[in-house]
């Protein structure tokens, strides 16, 4: 008894050692359980041709003729599963693009970030640094983040039918420069009735051509 006893002993010991070791190891940079966080873009038993490029490592070749077809060899990254034509199981397979750069991509193939402090109505018209990601299912060659310069392009919610209308009828007591935000040029044909309406006049030409627009520099919608 006293030697079985012993046995289970040095067993509880030998586990205890080898618990210890293995979760060492993973401190240490070996096995790990976590899911990459890419895995969250990456359907599961989808087609590997269809992929976003976040999921699968691809060789390409930057020697390629610009906007010609090339194809490139993928591999899926770890703990991405996927699918042939077939329906059967497939790590490697290879991918149909058009040879161009991240940044030569069309409008409609990334997001860019959007900005509320450069005027859209000025001239020359004024142009803002903006961050562009490209779309999950785009593949293209290169930096998928890059900088590009996007004329100012937002809105404040101000119609530029309101502001015509208003221009019209109301242009005389300065409406429409108050609809738009610039209250001094309202007080100052209101006061004047118009400019004797001469003011109103020109402001119903200026406004009707998209010269003068909302005081926040935005575009009307």
């Amino acid at each position: 008894m006293a030697a079985a006893g012993g046995q289970l002993s040095s067993l509880r010991c030998f586990c205890c050692v080898l618990l210890f070791l293995s979760q060492f190891y993973i401190l240490l940079g070996g096995e790990s359980t976590e899911i990459p966080p890419y895995v969250t873009k990456c359907p599961s038993n989808g087609l590997c041709s269809r992929l976003p490029a976040d999921c699968v490592d691809c060789k390409t070749n930057f020697s390629c003729v610009y906007g010609k077809p090339v194809t490139f060899d993928c591999t899926v990254k770890p703990s991405v599963t996927c699918v042939n034509e077939e329906s059967r199981s497939q790590k490697n397979f290879i991918i149909n693009m058009t040879c161009r750069f991240c940044w030569q991509l069309p409008e409609t193939d990334y997001e860019c970030s959007n900005s509320t402090s450069c005027m859209t109505v000025s001239c020359p018209r004024q142009r803002y640094a903006a961050n562009c990601t490209v779309r999950d299912h785009v593949h293209c060659l290169g930096n998928r983040t890059f900088p590009k310069m996007l004329y100012c392009n937002w809105t404040g919610g101000y119609k530029w039918s309101t502001a015509l209308a208003l221009s019209i009828t109301l242009g005389g007591f300065g409406a429409d420069r108050f609809y738009l935000g610039q209250w001094r040029e309202g007080l100052g044909k209101l006061f004047s009735f118009g400019g004797l309406g001469i003011w109103t006049l020109i402001d119903v030409l200026l406004i009707g051509v998209g010269y003068v627009g909302p005081a926040d520099g935005s575009l009307y919608i």
